[in-house]
């Protein structure tokens, strides 16, 4: 059953389907992959929507510290807010990737409004380290 308040989309990345079509994207998937796209789009970035996006590639040069973890949660919940209305935010957790030295994962659970579907997506953000 599909859900019309989610909708269909082209796939993120865009890519080729089997049938040599583009790839398309609907119901749970969609909403995942538009968080992805707010998160990794920085403010300015499209020109028809310049305050589209998340303010996290302001802090691609901060060091890996708490009150960078801090600044991203914030950024990540006040982009998801204002850019995605299909879902309420529960919680966002932002910590160092323990795998990968300067990166921060950031933890994100949600609830899909029309559905109340709630769902957890980690989205990992990589510093660039200073001298």
């Amino acid at each position: 059953m599909s859900n019309d308040i989610i909708g269909r989309g082209w796939a993120f990345p865009p890519q080729i389907n089997a049938q040599g079509g583009m790839a398309l994207t609907g119901d749970s998937n969609e909403i995942e992959q538009a968080i992805h796209i707010i998160l990794s789009t920085a403010p300015g970035q499209r020109v028809m929507r310049p305050t589209f996006g998340c303010r996290l590639q302001d802090l691609v040069f901060a060091p890996n510290s708490v009150q960078t973890a801090t600044q991203a949660r914030r950024y990540v919940e006040e982009a998801l807010g204002m850019w995605e209305p299909r879902i309420a935010v529960r919680q966002v957790t932002v910590r160092p990737d323990p795998r990968v030295g300067n990166s921060l994962l950031i933890e994100i659970v949600y609830q899909v409004k029309a559905t109340r579907d709630q769902r957890t997506l980690t989205y990992p953000f990589y510093l660039i380290p200073g001298e």
